[in-house]
C-alpha cells in the first residue's frame, strides 16, 4: 500500500499537483543484514509525508486524530483502505465536508487467524460499509477482485461509484540487467545455480504470504533432486521462525534470509532471480504489487490462484492453488524443465506487458481524469 501511495502521488507531483501524504509515524526502519550494494540510487525520492505519532497503535492500526483538521484544507481527498483507527476519522470529516470529494481505494478484505480475525469481521460488518460508502469514488485493483471480496455486496448495490484500476510499477527502477555477481558473493550464493525469489513481509499482519508454503514446496523439490537456491526478502516477528522451519527442514545450505533491505538495493535482487514465487494463501492478497516488480525485471513468476492475483500472473506466469506445497513444487520443477529459449520468451513477454499496461504514467493519467471529474462536479 505504501508503494502504491508513494510512486502516485510521486507522478502526481510531477504534473504540477500538491500533493501530500499523511500517515502514522511508526518504529525506525529495521536494519538491513546485506550489505549495501555499490550501484548508485536509482533515483533520488521526495518525501511527501507529514506523519503523525498515533494516539493508539497496535502493529499496523493507527489512530491519528489529526486527520480531521488537517483535511480541512485539501480540494481532494484519497484514502488508502484499510486504515484501522484513522479510516473513521476519514468518514467523519467528510460528514462535514461534503462537497470535498472523497475517493478511496479499497486494497485488500481483512484476514487472520484468532481472535483478531474476529474483531475484523465485526468490523467489517459495521464499519466498513459506511466508510466505504462515503466515498465519491470507490477504486479496486481490479473487477474480479472487488466482485469477489468483502466490498462486493457494497459494488452490486451502487456498481456506478466503482472503478476499476490496476497498480503501476516504475519500469526503469525495476528493469533486465546483468545478474549482480556482487550480491551472489554477499549472500555466498553461486550465480551459476538457478535462483528463486520471494518478496514480502514477514510479521504477523502478512502471515498469508505463504513463507511456510513455499518453504515445504522448495523441501520437495529437493528431494526429486532439482538444483535450485532460494532468496527470501523481507523482515517482520515471523521471520525467525521461518529460518528455524528452513533450518528443520534441511534447506540451510540453500536458502537465504535477508531481512528487509534499502529501496535502492531491491531492484538488484530481482535481477538475481531466475523465478520469482507468491505464494499467498488467502484474499488478504489481492493484487501482487511485487509480481508487477518481478515481470519488470524480466522474470517469470508463479502465484496463487487468488482473485486479483491470477490477473497479474497470466501476464508473464502460472497459477497454483492457494497452499498446496506439492503442487507449487511442480510448477516449479516445470518451470526449469523448459528450455533456456522458453524461458528467455515468457520473460520477455512479462516485461511487455509491464511496459504496455502498468506503467504508473498510464495509471496516473486515468486517476487524474477521474480527480478532475470529481472537482468540477462539485465546483459546477
Amino acid at each position: 500500500m505504501g508503494s502504491v501511495v508513494l510512486q502516485t502521488v510521486d507522478e502526481l507531483a510531477k504534473r504540477g499537483h500538491d500533493v501530500q501524504v499523511i500517515t502514522p509515524l511508526y518504529q525506525d526502519p529495521l536494519p538491513t543484514t546485506v550489505k549495501e550494494y555499490t550501484e548508485p540510487a536509482m533515483k533520488e525520492q521526495i518525501d511527501y509525508a507529514k506523519r503523525f505519532t498515533p494516539r493508539i497503535h497496535y502493529g499496523n492500526a493507527a489512530r491519528i486524530p489529526e486527520v480531521r483538521e488537517e483535511l480541512e484544507t485539501f480540494d481532494l481527498v484519497h484514502l488508502h483502505y484499510p486504515f484501522f483507527g484513522t479510516a473513521n476519522l476519514v468518514r467523519q470529516w467528510k460528514d462535514r465536508n461534503p462537497f470535498t470529494p472523497l475517493v478511496i481505494t479499497y486494497h485488500m478484505d481483512t484476514r487472520a487467524p484468532g481472535w483478531k480475525g474476529l474483531i475484523f469481521k465485526a468490523y467489517n460488518r459495521y464499519w466498513m460499509p459506511k466508510i466505504l460508502t462515503s466515498a465519491d469514488l470507490l477504486i479496486g485493483s481490479s473487477d474480479e477482485y472487488i466482485d469477489a471480496s468483502d466490498a462486493s455486496a457494497l459494488k452490486q448495490a451502487d456498481p456506478k461509484k466503482w472503478r476499476s484500476l490496476p497498480f503501476g510499477v516504475d519500469t526503469e527502477r525495476f528493469a533486465p540487467r546483468e545478474k549482480p555477481l556482487a550480491l551472489f558473493e554477499d549472500l555466498e550464493l553461486n550465480p551459476e545455480i538457478p535462483t528463486l525469489l520471494f518478496v514480502g513481509g514477514m510479521d504477523t499482519a502478512h502471515y498469508f504470504k505463504g513463507v511456510d508454503v513455499l518453504l515445504k514446496a522448495l523441501l520437495q523439490v529437493k528431494k526429486q533432486g532439482v538444483r535450485l537456491q532460494a532468496l527470501f526478502v523481507g523482515d517482520g516477528d515471523l521471520r525467525a521462525s521461518y529460518e528455524g522451519r528452513a533450518f528443520g527442514l534441511g534447506l540451510r545450505e540453500t536458502v537465504r534470509f535477508t531481512g528487509q533491505v534499502d529501496d535502492d538495493l531491491l531492484p538488484f535482487l530481482y535481477n538475481m532471480a531466475d523465478l520469482f514465487v507468491l505464494p499467498s494463501t488467502t484474499r488478504g492478497e489481492a493484487f501482487g504489487m511485487v509480481l508487477l516488480e518481478a515481470m519488470a525485471s524480466g522474470v517469470s513468476v508463479i502465484a496463487s490462484d487468488i482473485p486479483g492475483v491470477r490477473r497479474i500472473t497470466e501476464q508473464g506466469g502460472s497459477t497454483v492453488p492457494p497452499g498446496d506445497s506439492k503442487a507449487l513444487a511442480e510448477a516449479i520443477v516445470a518451470f526449469f524443465d523448459t528450455t533456456v529459449a522458453e524461458r528467455v520468451a515468457l520473460s520477455r513477454k512479462a516485461r511487455e506487458n509491464m511496459e504496455q499496461e502498468y506503467r504508473w504514467e498510464h495509471i496516473v493519467d486515468t486517476l487524474e481524469i477521474w480527480y478532475q471529474m470529481l472537482v468540477d462536479k462539485q465546483t459546477n
